[in-house]
């Protein structure tokens, strides 16, 4: 599984660690995980929407962040919730660059089972690292 929740590392919010043989690969586990605190079961997402953005950060633990936070802001502001993913790792002028290419649909309440209602990405503990396997994460989720 390229994702698993974590217990009792957190009490009121929820925590996950994510991994990929690619940063690319973590990219997409972490936005999944993400998705999945936010409804049950990600293939009840159809891929009716599409939205590209481009992100800039100092760091590659940076642009996680800001990547599942963008995610994030479209669910707030856009009701969208994505599945599919095209990444592509730049360089940058602030250093990294993520130029992404998301795929979902709007959220609906009659269609989607509601879980949690995300509202950001903690500091709190967030860890990204390179491991002998690809990459890890650990991500903490305010609910």
């Amino acid at each position: 599984m390229p994702y698993r929740f974590l217990e009792g590392l957190t009490m009121a919010d929820i925590a996950f660690e994510a991994s990929g043989k690619t940063l690319e690969e973590l990219f997409v586990s972490a936005a999944n995980a993400v998705t999945n605190t936010q409804i049950e079961d990600l293939k009840q997402i159809k891929m009716t929407e599409e939205k590209e953005f481009g992100l800039e950060a100092v760091s590659e633990e940076r642009l996680l962040h800001d990547f599942l936070q963008e995610l994030i802001f479209f669910k707030d502001s856009e009701l969208l919730l994505f599945r599919e993913y095209e990444l592509k790792m730049v360089k940058a002028a602030k250093g990294y660059g993520l130029i992404v290419k998301a795929r979902g649909e709007k959220l609906d309440p009659k269609k989607h089972t509601l879980l949690a209602d995300v509202k950001a990405v903690s500091w709190h503990m967030f860890k990204l690292e390179k491991t002998k396997a690809g990459w890890k994460a650990t991500v903490i989720i305010d609910v």
